[in-house]
């Protein structure tokens, strides 16, 4: 798929259409800061019919076999992973990302659709009889409803199969809102669905320059039974507020800030590496990014070194170029906010050791960034960064490692590097998040359960939890006569 000939309409019910009244608005490559092309603005009439067709089209689906809701994810991730480079190259010229990073995230949300393929057949209940031995119990679980599902810009595929996934395997319909940075990864997501043979009503897809347009509408609807957000805090803590009203289910995936923790004892070497994953991942664009490198003092001196060294030797440029490790950020908002942090941190008395700049030059790009001395008080450490900045601080001990990982009031990752097993899965459960990386700088994990406590939201995607947000479950009191 070119760009030329990826869609650029609405996606309502299973069909294409222009907006109700026609309107389209710019999608923008952030490697140049030139518009692509335009895509269809979703209006209020759009809204409200994608929420009629959802409505209309539950419960036929919900009636659906499972190995015949699994089937068709199973079509659909193999036709992205037939198309991994059409599908990577259009998500590189919308987000930025390098095209490596880009087919790494088309194999990561491919795989949603083929491990919920296999977890559509394997919803099941109970029964048990009574304590009291006069009945039986018996337990069954059912689609929660039409959902509204909300995706950020910075994974465009994989936060959408992410929850896709889950909700074609329960038996779900549903409304996606991509973010308006990145619609077309979605956009043609949707194709490959339809291709797939999902049935029309099932997913409507409404790319819009307003999310409440979108949101609103359907929160607002008691017959929408669920809304799955990835997003910040800020907007999260709204959205909780606005399902109160129909008491909603909820799946909220909101900021990080990830505590980097390296003990005394690490290998020095894996632990460098595992510092650029976690840093690095998606040009540090990403709410797992680690945000705060906690080293212990006896080895922070050559660790900083050694991290420096990688940092600075990574390939600064568009994503379509060759050998590219570092795109440009998603927009000139967000590389002002990195400018910021890192202009107040240097204020605040901390060093780089490289980088520390906006580049010249068209696009928005940030060199990678390593800061050293960076004091307590600096905003960068309070903040999540969202950029390709690793802010170096030290402990002296367990006890203050656990103390400055856990002082945020997000909770969504951490990660722990040491040799000592009894020490990794010591302080491994004290971690106040919801996901721990033991000695490697990537947790994500179709088959794991993703997702965190505190202010980083609640609900898990992924894994055998992930299908269980898109389930209600139904208990039946059976009264038998002539049992014991």
């Amino acid at each position: 798929m070119t760009l030329d000939g990826a869609p650029r309409q609405i996606f309502l019910a299973g069909q294409w259409r222009d907006a109700a009244d026609g309107s389209r608005f710019g999608v923008q490559d952030p490697g140049t800061g030139q518009q692509l092309c335009e895509v269809s603005d979703a209006q209020d009439a759009d809204v409200g019919e994608a929420i009629e067709a959802a409505v209309a089209k539950q419960e036929e689906w919900a009636a659906t076999p499972p190995r015949e809701r699994g089937e068709i994810l199973r079509r659909a991730w193999q036709l992205m992973t037939d198309r991994a480079d059409e599908l990577a190259r259009l998500m590189t010229l919308e987000m930025g990302k390098s095209l490596e990073e880009s087919k790494a995230e088309v194999t990561y949300a491919a795989e949603f659709f083929r491990w919920f393929s296999e977890e559509a057949v394997r919803i099941d209940g109970r029964y048990a009889r009574s304590p009291a031995g006069g009945g039986r119990v018996l337990v069954s679980k059912h689609p929660v409803g039409p959902c509204i599902l909300v995706t950020p810009w910075n994974f465009p595929l994989a936060m959408g199969t992410r929850k896709i996934g889950p909700a074609i395997a329960a038996g779900c319909t549903m409304i996606v809102k991509p973010a308006q940075l990145t619609p077309l990864s979605m956009l043609n997501l949707a194709g490959l669905l339809k291709e797939a043979g999902l049935p029309d009503g099932v997913l409507s897809v409404l790319p819009s320059t307003s999310a409440s347009r979108v949101v609103n509408p359907a929160l607002a609807d008691p017959r929408i039974r669920k809304l799955s957000f990835t997003g910040s805090t800020e907007v999260g803590r709204k959205l909780v507020e606005q399902c109160a009203p129909n008491l909603q289910r909820m799946s909220m995936e909101l900021g990080g800030n990830a505590p980097f923790l390296m003990f005394e004892d690490a290998d020095l070497d894996a632990t460098v590496k595992g510092a650029v994953t976690a840093k690095m991942r998606n040009n540090g664009e990403s709410c797992v990014a680690a945000n705060r490198f906690h080293v212990h003092s006896s080895v922070a001196g050559e660790f900083t070194r050694q991290l420096t060294e990688a940092m600075s030797s990574l390939k600064v440029g568009h994503g379509t170029e060759d050998g590219v490790k570092v795109g440009p950020l998603i927009s000139a908002e967000q590389r002002d906010k990195v400018v910021e942090l890192v202009e107040d941190a240097l204020s605040r008395g901390a060093h780089a050791t490289t980088g520390g700049k906006a580049l010249d030059g068209d696009g928005f790009f940030y060199a990678p960034t390593v800061l050293t001395d960076v004091p307590p008080d600096a905003r960068i450490l309070r903040e999540e960064v969202f950029g390709p900045v690793a802010p170096v601080t030290t402990f002296e001990d367990e006890d203050e490692a656990v103390r400055l990982a856990n002082d945020t009031e997000f909770g969504l990752v951490a990660y722990v590097f040491t040799r000592d097993l009894d020490r990794a899965i010591r302080v491994g459960e004290r971690m106040a998040t919801g996901m721990v990386g033991l000695n490697t700088g990537l947790v994500s994990n179709a088959s794991a359960p993703f997702g965190g406590v505190k202010a980083s939201g609640f609900g898990r995607e992924g894994g055998a939890e992930g299908i269980e947000e898109y389930l209600d479950v139904k208990y039946m009191a059976l009264s038998l006569s002539g049992t014991p």
